[in-house]
């Protein structure tokens, strides 16, 4: 099963992208976490996400209280344990600056979120398309 992370601090757009990814096929299982404190720790299985799967995907935002996600994509992307999880930038921002450090930093793909409820819809059935479907995604060895 594929496990993804959706981090961002707007609980309507978690629901939303949620709603979105269910019955996806293949099945995948949804994580949240609202910033980028809890984000890291459900990376590093520490505190209530101790026995948390690693995810094979991330949804991560940029503008976020505590650790935005540029903290965020700098840490697991140095990280050796956490850097071969595909981060997708899901956020609000369409700023060439963002843009381009996101990339500089690590990340594997920016979508900028559409205003609208359907074009919202719409960009993350084409990120599940592209990265549940066509990419192969790392996973955790089977024993």
């Amino acid at each position: 099963m594929t496990e993804i992370l959706l981090v961002d601090d707007n609980p309507a757009d978690i629901e939303l992208t949620r709603d979105t990814l269910q019955g996806t096929s293949p099945p995948c299982e949804i994580h949240s976490a609202k910033d980028g404190v809890e984000a890291m720790a459900f990376l590093r299985h520490r505190a209530e996400f101790t026995n948390e799967a690693m995810p094979n995907l991330m949804f991560l935002d940029l503008n976020m209280p505590r650790k935005d996600g540029r903290a965020v994509l700098a840490e697991v992307k140095a990280d050796p344990r956490l850097r071969t999880i595909p981060i997708v930038i899901f956020t609000a921002s369409r700023a060439f600056l963002d843009i381009s450090k996101s990339y500089e930093l690590g990340a594997n793909c920016y979508v900028t979120k559409p205003a609208t409820l359907p074009e919202f819809m719409a960009a993350v059935k084409s990120i599940e398309q592209f990265w549940l479907t066509a990419a192969s995604l790392p996973r955790a060895e089977e024993a």
